[in-house]
This record gives structure tokens, sequence and C-alpha cells, in this order.
């Protein structure tokens, strides 16, 4: 079995994102499309039987018109969201350095949780857990399986994979606004790493 998973198209980042309602931008819009083009000529490569979406606005707009093209539900999963960043979620960039000056992701310690939302470390746990869970629940499932998720949380799954420590300081590996990575989950290996060739925007 093969996981496919693909960032939400370019959301606005006038805003704090997170846990945020806010939804894509045009740009963000255009790539979405273009990105379930081209899963639906490519399908008989990528093999897609499911998809599965955080079920966050910027999300959730990416997997419909995936789900569209490809004429498969959507099963939204909260478990996949972004790290939940409490009272700054959806805020403006100005009005956070203003009411909580020098408060970002990576300046948080580990077991520090932001105001009303969650530490690193309990968004590292929730995707850990999630992930394990959800590669023993279906590694003998014939068709592959689409997720729409968020960069934050692709950069955990890396590590996960390649058995590297994460912390909220590390941005080793990179997912560009609707890209794609392909986890061989029988090998546990990417095999595509940020495929964005397909987009024109």
């Amino acid at each position: 079995m093969k996981l496919i998973f693909v960032r939400h198209g370019k959301d606005d980042d006038r805003y704090r994102g997170g846990w945020s309602k806010l939804d894509l931008i045009p740009e963000g819009v255009e790539q979405a499309k273009q990105l379930a083009k081209h899963l639906k000529e490519n399908n008989g490569e990528y093999k897609i039987g499911r998809i599965i979406s955080s079920d966050l606005p910027r999300t959730m707009t990416t997997a419909k018109f995936i789900s569209a093209e490809l004429g498969i539900a959507i099963q939204e999963e909260s478990r996949i969201r972004e790290t939940n960043n409490g009272d700054l979620a959806g805020m403006l960039n100005d009005t956070a350095l203003e009411q909580y000056p020098g408060l970002f992701f990576n300046s948080l310690r580990m077991d520090e949780a932001y105001p009303n939302g969650e530490s690193p470390q309990d968004f590292y746990l929730r995707i850990k857990q999630w992930f394990w869970a959800f590669c023993s629940e279906y590694q003998n499932t014939d068709d592959n399986i689409l997720i729409v998720t968020h960069g934050g949380v692709i950069n955990v799954i890396y590590h996960l994979v390649a058995g590297i420590e994460w912390s909220n300081k590390s941005h080793a590996f990179k997912a560009a606004n609707c890209s794609v990575h392909i986890l061989d989950v029988d090998a546990m290996e990417f095999e595509v790493e940020n495929r964005t060739d397909f987009l024109i925007v």
C-alpha cells in the first residue's frame, strides 16, 4: 500500500495558520484544481481508492476538487490538523505580533502550549499516534490512500519514517503547497518527495 500525502493549496500568509478557519486564496484554488486534474489524469499510476482530509477549510477545499475529479468521497479526519495554535488561529500577523510579541511555533519550548492550544510535543504525539495506528490498520489495503493535510504534519511524518528526532525547530523536510509525497508503507520509505512539476501557478 502507498500513502499519497498532499499539502493544501496556498492560503493567506497575512494571517496565522494552525487551526485557522480561513480558506484558500484564489492562487491556492488554482493550485488545487491543477493538483486534482493531475491526480485524475495519472490515476492509473496513483491508484487512489480513498481520500482522507484534515477537516480544516483549506484542506477540505483542496480535497473537494480532488474528490470531484476522482469521484471518491472524502473522509474527514481531525487528528491530521496542523498544530493547534489556540488564540492565534487565523489572527492577523500584525495583531499577533502586537498581542503576543515573540510568540511563534519555533519559539515555544517543546512542552509549552499556545494560549488555549497545544504544545509542540502535544502536536508531535498526536501525529505520531495517528500515523502508526493508521499504517497498522490499513497495511493490507489494496488501493492507495490519498491524505490531504498540512506542511507541519508532513514534516513530522518524514521524521518518523526516517527515524530522525523531531522538534519544533526542525524543518528538514519541505512540503510546498499542493505538493505530492508518496510513501511506500511496505518499504517504509518515500518514493516521491515534494512533487510540484504539474503546477503552473
